[in-house]
């Protein structure tokens, strides 16, 4: 065991991840006895499978918890009388919450917080915290009570906590985004999702060991571009069937060689991996116009999108699933074959994404994270022949006042929604800003488009960074017109040509005044930075090749890192006539070609094909693939293509790449 130990701890040091630390003697057996005995304890009622989740239940079934996101509390909801008991103040973005063997604390995972906190529900106070690693996320809990397993999606890792010392005793790799996770009813096995990959680890929780790291196939090409197909991204939700050998992930699929177009690009779907092995089984994925097939009443299958959860009924032969992005509930019939056959179309609520079941598999609680309230849907007895899933009165309001305005409420819920009978920016609800931004960032994808190949860009500082796109052809938020229309499907009787009409101004400015909120899109903290926060060695060095001898400072300036910030006309404002601080850096792709410009610019905002807008290196360390293309993999990978058009990097050693490129990964 002190052999693991010591692996461990190198392997996180030689690699820039915190150091675990652990003190000899007594503290190492004892978390050797915490590891290998929490897969065998067990409540004599045999638990259950975990998933990660915004919402939990009491064992009894009596009381619900739930994470309220941004408004940063946590409501202890009565589950029969529908009531809010008590709203308890926690650390900044909750996301999912674990409850303690004895139903005493609940154990909540705050983004922003970088921590973990122990709340006491009777005293509605925050007990103590744990940091387990840069923006802790998803969280399950042993079946004995005795330990705690915390993705950490900046990290990179799963932090192993002791939930009576409060201690992190073992944090290992796990990806490079991990989220979502689930933990089998014995707790022999952890699984954890790579939000962006799609690659799904399953650890051995007695060593913390990977047994298997597989990411989930592509679907394949179809001469009709409007039918399900792509690469498998943004994992939501990991679930195990009550019988533990399956699992369901939920997560999109993008289409990235055809030219961006809502009915086009973006699917819904969920995957069947087995629990033992981590092998998909590529005959179970649900998709859109497959197993997910709900006709209307033409006969026309209803367009859902963006999954977020999975439950399963008690003996496992229906699955439920939710539809984030266009707020509808899908029941799966497992037992007879698997397929889709009733849907709830547009449940109350806004952004639904997260759910539990009551003890007696009579109702669905469903957890709305934007408009902070809950649904209540009845289920049929299993008994019973064609019954259907319906809503149960009003949706309950969880929180006692929004931290955000009704203008940046409304302009969060627009980011996220793709309920186009709600909201006009979308089409007949196939795909919200998030479906392409994923959490408002990246998907590590590129996408086709009609100027080239295009990198999914980040939104993290979008406007205070200059032009806007890779070409710099847009220079204020209004011009989104043409996304709207052109790829997501809405607002088409707009002419983009004229000033917004008022409704649809209306919506712009919502969007607008959520993402210039300073905590809706932070910038990404480096986990590569010493453990204090400051920039290694090799970076300091770095960092005095980026200002000096590669003269990388020259056009990514400033605070913000870029010199389009300087784009602007005589009065000051930017400008697309200002062409000045576009760059030819060598990366034009055969693909790229030039761009006669577009109504909203007057056709005056033509772009040469080469011609680049310098994107920010905030938290570029989070934002792989690199270029305008994604045709970087790597940041090395940059460097080493620019020669000196991008940059003077010619004649850098492969010590000063080194050394460039830990700075670059560590600027925050």
């Amino acid at each position: 065991m002190g052999l693991l130990l010591f692996f461990f701890r190198s392997k996180l040091q030689n690699n820039g991840w915190r150091a675990i630390k652990l003190t000899a003697g007594a503290a190492a057996l004892a978390v050797m006895a915490l590891l290998s005995g929490c897969s065998h304890s067990g409540d004599s009622a045999s638990p259950a499978p975990q998933s990660g989740s915004s919402i939990v239940m009491s064992k009894d079934g009596d009381t619900l918890y739930i994470a309220n996101g941004d408004t940063n509390t946590v409501s202890v909801v009565d589950a029969k009388e529908r009531k809010v008991k008590k709203e308890i103040s926690v650390g900044k973005e909750p996301r999912e919450l674990a409850l303690s063997a004895d139903g005493s604390t609940l154990y909540v995972t705050c983004r922003y917080a970088n921590s973990v906190e122990w709340v006491d529900i009777d005293k509605g106070t925050v007990l103590g915290t744990v940091k387990t690693g840069i923006e802790p996320y998803g969280i399950v809990e042993s079946p004995d009570g005795k330990l705690l397993y915390v993705t950490n999606y900046r990290s990179g890792t799963v932090a192993v906590v002791d939930t009576e010392s409060r201690a992190v005793l073992k944090e290992v790799k796990a990806g490079t985004n991990p989220r979502a996770v689930a933990i089998a009813a014995d707790g022999g096995k952890l699984y954890v999702s790579d939000y962006l990959t799609s690659a799904t680890t399953i650890f051995d929780t007695a060593s913390m060991d990977p047994l298997s790291a597989k990411k989930l196939a592509d679907s394949p090409d179809l001469p009709d571009r409007k039918k399900s197909q792509g690469k498998p991204n943004t994992v939501e939700q990991l679930r195990l069937t009550p019988d533990g050998k399956s699992l369901w992930e939920a997560h999109l699929l993008t289409n990235t060689d055809t030219p961006v177009q809502f009915e086009e690009v973006i699917f819904p779907a969920l995957s069947v991996v087995d629990a033992q092995t981590g092998q998909e089984d590529a005959k179970s994925r649900k998709e859109l116009f497959k197993a997910i097939d709900v006709k209307d009443k033409f006969g026309k299958t209803i367009i859902v999108s963006n999954p977020t959860d999975i439950v399963f009924s008690p003996d496992g032969n229906k699955a439920y699933a939710l539809m984030g992005g266009s707020e509808d509930l899908l029941v799966f019939d497992i037992a007879r074959g698997g397929r889709a056959g009733q849907i709830i179309h547009h449940l109350p609520g806004d952004l639904p994404i997260g759910m539990v079941m009551s003890k007696d598999g009579g109702s669905l609680y469903i957890h709305n994270s934007s408009s902070h309230d809950l649904t209540v849907v009845t289920l049929p007895p299993a008994d019973e022949e064609g019954g259907q899933a319906r809503v149960d009165g009003k949706p309950l309001k969880l929180i006692g006042q929004d931290r955000l305005n009704a203008q940046q409420r409304l302009g969060k819920t627009l980011f996220y929604s793709a309920n186009s009978d709600d909201f006009a920016l979308t089409g007949s609800n196939w795909m919200s800003c998030a479906s392409c931004h994923s959490d408002g960032e990246v998907d590590q994808l590129s996408i086709m488009t009609a100027k080239g190949p295009r990198n999914i860009p980040s939104n993290v500082l979008a406007f205070e960074t200059g032009l806007f796109m890779w070409d710099g052809s847009r220079d204020e938020f209004d011009d989104y017109i043409h996304t709207v229309q052109g790829e997501m499907g809405g607002l088409s009787d707009v002419d983009p040509a004229k000033p917004l009409p008022a409704d649809a101004k209306k919506l712009f400015d919502a969007l607008k005044a959520y993402m210039t909120m300073p905590d809706a899109f932070p910038v990404p903290q480096s986990p590569f930075r010493t453990e204090d926060g400051q920039l290694t060695a090799d970076a300091e060095r770095g960092k005095a090749i980026f200002e000096g001898k590669a003269q990388c400072v020259m056009c990514h300036a400033a605070d913000v890192m870029t010199d389009s910030v300087k784009a602007t006309g005589s009065d000051g404002k930017l400008t697309t006539d200002n062409t000045s601080f576009l760059h030819n850096v060598g990366t034009v792709n055969s693909a790229d070609v030039d761009y006669g410009g577009d109504a909203r610019g007057a056709f005056s905002n033509k772009r040469e094909r080469g011609l680049f807008d310098t994107p920010t290196l905030r938290g570029v360390y989070a934002t792989a693939p690199y270029l305008h293309d994604g045709s970087a993999a790597t940041l090395e990978d940059v460097i080493k293509r620019a020669g000196d058009e991008h940059g003077h990097t010619s004649d850098l050693s492969e010590k000063e790449i080194s050394d460039l490129v830990s700075y670059l990964k560590q600027i925050q």
